[in-house]
């Protein structure tokens, strides 16, 4: 079911105020019907890994999610803890991006239960519909059509041995990877835009080109997280 101004800023976690004026600016999909705006889920996830923000969004969002805590915290290191209930793997050999996602689904499936040859059909499949590569040598392979059966969230990275072409916008190949698997919609669309705005960070993708320790990254994601502001309240 398409969306309403209200779920959309629920699910960014930005006022419907923020909506409307990025609606006026013609910087969100959208369409209107009986005089209401609607959104389409799958645009607007498109939206948060193709879109590349301006000084002006990029403030917005650095002070109003989705790259910053939920009102009462309950998400301000949502990245760090799904990367803790991972792992995080290196040096992973592939061609192509079937061959990288194959090899790494082998290591993966078994960490979050899941079988991986459907898994890995979906990753495809959703790698067909859209690349899922941002900007700067960063992808996030996920699927839309799996949540896991847990009460968290999953987000495993991996860096490659050689930089692949993953089809990205800006033409950079890609080095690093987070797979990305969430229990809920919009728990997905707060980690994958914060691994978005991450790639839009030289000091981070100096930090991942580096192919840091676990506890090093971890390290590095919960002083980042820390220092996102509190989301304001809504309009």
């Amino acid at each position: 079911m398409d969306l309403k101004i209200k779920d959309v800023a629920d699910l960014l976690k930005v006022s419907e105020k923020t909506i409307r004026k990025w609606i006026s600016d013609r910087k969100i999909p959208n369409y209107r019907m009986n005089q209401h705006y609607y959104f389409s889920r799958s645009e607007i996830e498109n939206w948060i890994i193709s879109h590349k923000f301006d000084k002006t969004e990029e403030k917005v969002f650095l002070s109003s999610s989705p790259f910053s805590q939920s009102v009462g915290g309950s998400k301000q290191f949502s990245l760090f803890r799904a990367i803790h209930k991972g792992d995080v793997f290196y040096k992973l050999k592939g061609k192509t991006k079937e061959e990288i996602i194959r090899a790494a689904m082998k290591k993966v499936a078994p960490l979050i239960d899941v079988d991986a040859e459907v898994m890995i059909d979906l990753l495809l499949d959703r790698e067909n519909l859209m690349p899922t590569a941002l900007n700067n040598g960063i992808a996030v392979p996920h699927t839309r059509d799996t949540l896991l059966s847990t009460h968290y969230d999953v987000v495993i990275p991996v860096f490659l041995q050689e930089p692949l072409d993953y089809g990205a916008l800006d033409g950079k190949p890609v080095h690093t990877l987070f797979f990305l698997f969430a229990c809920e919609d919009k728990r997905h669309l707060d980690l994958l835009a914060k691994i978005a705005h991450l790639s839009s960070q030289s000091d981070a993708l100096t930090f991942f080109q580096t192919k840091p320790t676990k506890e090093d990254l971890l390290g590095f994601i919960k002083e980042w997280e820390s220092r996102m502001p509190v989301a304001k309240q809504p309009d």
